[in-house]
C-alpha cells in the first residue's frame, strides 16, 4: 500500500497556566503536552526557547490530565519542571492525539520520539526538563511530517 507523502502544519493552542483547575478538564484525554515557563528563555545551542518538557499520554487511563497533575504535585519526580515552577509559574498546552490518528499511522509514543527530535533539529539538544532521549521514529518510512510552529515557545 503507497502513501501519499503530505506535510501538517502544527499550531499550538492558547496557553493554559499550570495549575490544578486548568489540568482538571483534560482526564481522559490522550496526547501530548508542553511544559513551559512564562518568562525564562533556555538558551539552547541554536536557539533560545520557552519550552521545558515534551510529554505524553498513550492511553485515557493515564490521560494528559493524570500526566499533567503528577508533575505538577511532584510525584513525577521530574526536579527540573518542580524547580522551575518554584522559581516562576509555568505554563502549558498539548495535542489531543483524537485530531492526528487519521494522518498518524503509528503510536503515540512514537509521535512524542517524532517532536522530540524535530525540537533537537531546531534547537540542538532535548528540551532541558526531558530525561528520555526519543526513540528513531524518523528511521520509519513515515508518509506524514509536521511543520511544528516552534516559534510558539520563544
Amino acid at each position: 500500500m503507497n502513501q501519499i507523502n503530505q506535510t501538517v502544519n502544527i499550531y499550538f493552542d492558547s496557553p493554559k497556566n499550570f495549575e490544578a483547575s486548568n489540568i482538571l478538564p483534560l482526564n481522559g484525554i490522550a496526547g501530548l503536552y508542553f511544559i513551559f515557563s512564562s518568562s525564562i528563555q533556555i538558551q539552547y545551542p541554536f536557539d533560545k526557547s520557552r519550552l521545558l518538557y515534551i510529554g505524553m499520554s498513550e492511553k485515557r487511563t493515564n490521560s494528559i490530565g493524570n500526566r499533567l497533575n503528577g508533575h505538577f504535585g511532584g510525584k513525577s519526580k521530574n526536579v527540573g519542571l518542580t524547580n522551575y515552577r518554584n522559581v516562576e509559574p509555568l505554563w502549558f498546552t498539548y495535542i489531543n492525539f483524537d485530531m492526528l490518528k487519521n494522518i498518524w499511522a503509528y503510536r503515540i509514543e512514537d509521535l512524542e520520539s517524532y517532536f522530540i527530535l524535530d525540537f533537537v533539529q531546531h534547537f540542538g539538544v532535548y528540551p532541558i526538563c526531558n530525561n528520555k532521549t526519543g526513540l528513531d521514529v524518523m528511521n520509519n518510512d513515515i508518509a506524514t511530517h509536521f511543520k511544528i510552529d516552534w516559534n510558539y515557545f520563544k
